[in-house]
Formats: C-alpha cells, structure tokens, sequence
C-alpha cells in the first residue's frame, strides 16, 4: 500500500564571492532557471546569522522520476551528509548505519556516529513497520541540521537490520518522518516536534512543493510557506486524527455529464502522505473508477488506458471542508516509453483497510500532491491546500 519514497538536497548560493572580469560566468540561479528551476529570493544578510535562529527554511528536494522525492540533511559534528524521504505518512527519524552490514545498508551512506563528537548513544531497540517494509535499529541522539535549522539532541534511529526489499532499490539513506508523535515508534520525539519545542520556527508548519513529469524543483519549507509556489488561496481543513495527517472527505465524483457518484456522502477519512507515490481509493470504489476511466486490466495486474483518450478521461474531484479539488486526467495517468512502445497506466491503487472510525480510506499521495501544494500547521492541527504553480 505505501511506496517509499523521497529525499532532500539543499542549493546553496554562494555568489559574488569572487569576481573574474576575462569571462563572465552564468550565476547557479541563472543555470537553474534555464532548467526551469526558479528560486526564492533568500537575504543575503542571513549567511551572518546564526542557522539556528533562521526561524525558516526552503530546501530543494529531488524528484526521481514522479515515483521519490527525496533530499540531504545532516547529522553529528562535524556533520555527516544523508539522503532521507521526508514522509508525512510516518514519524521516526532513521537513517543507514555502520551498525548495519546488510546488502540495503552497505549500497547507501552509512552514518558512522563514532566519528561524531555530539553522538550518545540510547541502547533503545527499535523496530520500524512501513507498508512495504521494515527495519530494525538501535536509537541514540545527536545534532541534525535539516535545511539550515539545527535540531539539538534529536533522537534518531541506526539500521542494524535492513532487508533488502524495498530498501535495497531505494534512492535515500533514510526516512524522516513528519507525522504526529503518537504513531512514532519506540516513543521517538519527531523532528518536528522537537523544532517547536526547541522554538526553532516562525511559525509550527511546513509545506510541500513536489513538481512534475520527473522535473526538478521541489521543494519542502519549514516555518513558513513560499507564496511563489502556489496560486490563488490556501484552503483549510481540521485534521481528524492526530496520528497521520488525517482529513475528512465530504463527496468524491467523477465529473462524467454532471453525474454525482454518491461516494463519501457519508463520510471518507484520507491520509495525506507524501511518502506515497500513487492515489489510493477505497477498494470498493475501484471498480467503479475503474469502469468511469475505461481501462483495462493487463495481465501483470495493472489498469491500462489507450494512450490517445487522455484528453477525454473523466476528472476526479473531491470535496474537502467545502471546497472541490480536482484532479485530472494528466494527474492520475502515468505516461511511459519503453522500446519505442508507449503505454498508459493508472495510478490509483486500491486499499482494503477502513479508517480507524470504520469510514472508507483514501490516502492523498504525490499523484494528489503534485496538482496541490500542500500545508501542515501543527499550531491550529490543520491541513492547507492550493494551486500548485
């Protein structure tokens, strides 16, 4: 059901340090913005403050192929560099270790905390369940810088045990998780939380900007949200359990001559989970998306639609506190090239699993999230979404 996916890399601006007046040289900014990477503008007073009293952070996460947006932060002093999913689907902080000498663990960067002068150790086990995998490992604390803001004594967890199914394949080092603390395993204080309780944020939220069609710039703010990355207004919802970032789901339609389905008028709860890569529905609704879309199902189980009727595909819409969100065709079909042969899948899988409150489940992953930037506001228990640019 859950998809690893993830991970964050920081661009620094270093410019004007050093002026060459033989050859003028295009500024990181001006390269980027060729590949249509636009960046906010960043004061450059800040390089003489302190990081920990930035209040906010924008860091650039990658985006491998629409299916894991991941990106670096940094542990122990002097500071050690890994990639890591940053999931809102969960809520442990773990990283690969040279604790760890399994195959997964030994094809990533290994966080060594005996090189680390801020590092002591827990002697806490902690056993880690995802959707498609788990791991073990042992906790221990020490210094993590995440975009900038340094967060003091986090508690983090060390592979000892990892399998080689998901983590083996897997683009990151690690998972940061973002969701509440009562679903953290081993009673892990989230990196979140000790940023709030360490009054490290202008204001207790993040946000998530995850671009398209395997293009770069992505990005997840702390603090503070980037008006540049969304249009129009930020629309709100109460979260509904305090576990996952979970939300109701008043109606859900395909708009096909007007026609309401009926679904979620009694109430559906979603999990907004950037940790997942593909839309997942109810599995008593699938049929009927299914049928509505018109795809076919192959014989390695996947729904295949005809490539040239796109355009003509039926748009989901879902109604959250009010407000209709929908999402079309181009969002929820995956388009591929393979030996000159282009196929066209679905990327709505099913879930069988109700909510804890018995209401049918969805789970918002990054097909939903690439059409919405997406808030999550600690202070008033919240969930925003807006027009992704």
């Amino acid at each position: 059901m859950k998809c690893l996916v993830a991970v964050l890399v920081f661009v620094v601006l270093a410019e004007g340090l050093v002026r060459i007046p033989l050859q003028k040289h295009k500024s990181m900014r001006e390269a980027l913005r060729e590949k249509g990477i636009k960046l906010p503008y960043q004061d450059p007073a800040l390089k003489y403050q302190p990081n920990e009293f930035a209040g906010s952070a924008s860091m650039y996460i990658n985006n491998y192929a629409d299916t894991t947006y991941f990106g670096a932060i940094s542990i122990g002093t002097p500071p050690q560099s890994l990639q890591v999913l940053f999931d809102t689907g969960s809520s442990n902080l773990w990283v690969d270790s040279t604790y760890c000498n399994t195959q997964a663990c030994n094809a990533h960067t290994k966080f060594d905390p005996q090189q680390s002068s801020t590092f002591s150790a827990n002697g806490q086990s902690v056993y880690l369940p995802y959707g498609a995998g788990s791991l073990y490992g042992q906790l221990g604390y020490d210094s993590v810088n995440v975009g900038g803001i340094v967060v003091t004594n986090q508690e983090i967890g060390l592979s000892t045990q990892e399998p080689s199914q998901p983590f083996l394949a897997a683009k990151f080092d690690g998972i940061l998780g973002l969701a509440y603390p009562a679903i953290s395993a081993g009673g892990q204080t989230p990196v979140m939380d000790n940023m709030i309780s360490q009054n490290l944020l202008n204001a207790d939220i993040f946000a998530f900007y995850l671009s398209r069609g395997g293009q770069q710039g992505s990005e997840l703010s702390f603090g503070g949200v980037d008006n540049s990355m969304y249009q129009g207004q930020i629309y709100w919802t109460p979260v509904t359990a305090e576990t996952y970032w979970q939300i109701g789901v008043q109606g859900s339609v395909f708009e096909i001559n007007g026609q309401e389905t009926g679904w979620c008028s009694q109430g559906c709860q979603s999990i907004v989970d950037t940790g997942t890569s593909q839309l997942t529905a109810p599995s008593q609704f699938l049929a009927n998306i299914m049928q509505a879309i018109g795809a076919q199902q192959s014989q390695y189980g996947m729904y295949m639609v005809d490539c040239s009727q796109i355009n003509n595909l039926p748009t989901l819409s879902f109604v959250i506190s009010g407000t209709a969100f929908p999402l079309p065709p181009s969002a929820y079909i995956e388009q591929q090239n393979q030996n000159g042969y282009q196929f066209c899948s679905v990327s709505i899988t099913p879930t069988y699993l109700p909510s804890q409150n018995g209401q049918p489940l969805w789970i918002f992953g990054d097909v939903f999230l690439r059409e919405y930037y997406s808030v999550y506001d600690r202070t008033n228990n919240r969930v925003g979404f807006a027009s992704a640019v």
